[in-house]
């Protein structure tokens, strides 16, 4: 019973919208009707500067942290059920009851997330993200390779195989998200019908 709860209050809690909040207050606008009608960071950061994008960015962050932290640290959760509860509060950004199921990508949310569950994983994407910008030269592709990565660092660090498909299962969720993003840039290289 107490797995239902957690997982309806992971999701509850990704269903708070920091860009929504931030936008509002210190712009007066709704980020659903401007830029380009995404409540996340990034548009943020585009429509209100670089403290808008900070505070969006760290309020949509410390939900899939403290999803994972505080049942981690207080009631000691078997690690595959915070990863549930972090895909959970993914869903939640993406899908949010509170703006009607118009959400953010994920991404912070994410990223979040695995720095409470092991910050290992994160310093590993952290290098690897740098590795691919520098490659590719487009920061929306560095980082969906990157998090799309995450499960093969999981698999690397001896994770079970449940926990790897789990993570698996959390990164598609954010690829998935962006799949606009990614045919613009492939459509610019020719990919992407």
């Amino acid at each position: 019973m107490y797995l239902f709860f957690y997982l309806i209050g992971a999701y509850l809690l990704g269903s708070v919208m920091s860009g929504y909040v931030v936008a509002r207050t210190l712009g007066h606008i709704d980020l659903r009707k401007e830029g380009s009608g995404n409540v996340g960071a990034r548009n943020a950061g585009r429509l209100l500067g670089k403290k808008a994008f900070v505070l969006t960015f760290l309020g949509d962050a410390l939900k899939g942290f403290f999803v994972v932290f505080i049942p981690a640290v207080f009631f000691d959760i078997n690690p595959a059920i915070l990863l549930f509860g972090l895909a959970a509060a993914v869903i939640g950004h993406l899908k949010p009851i509170t703006l009607r199921f118009k959400g953010g990508k994920g991404v912070s949310t994410f990223i979040g997330g695995i720095a409470a569950f092991d910050y290992k994983v994160l310093l590993v994407m952290i290098v690897l993200f740098l590795v691919l910008y520098l490659l590719l030269r487009s920061f929306t592709l560095a980082g969906l390779a990157a998090i799309l990565l995450v499960p093969i660092i999981f698999y690397l660090l001896s994770y079970s195989w449940l926990h790897c498909f789990l993570m698996l299962s959390i990164t598609l969720l954010v690829i998935f998200a962006h799949k606009e993003n990614v045919c613009d840039r492939l459509k610019k290289g020719g990919g992407c019908g």
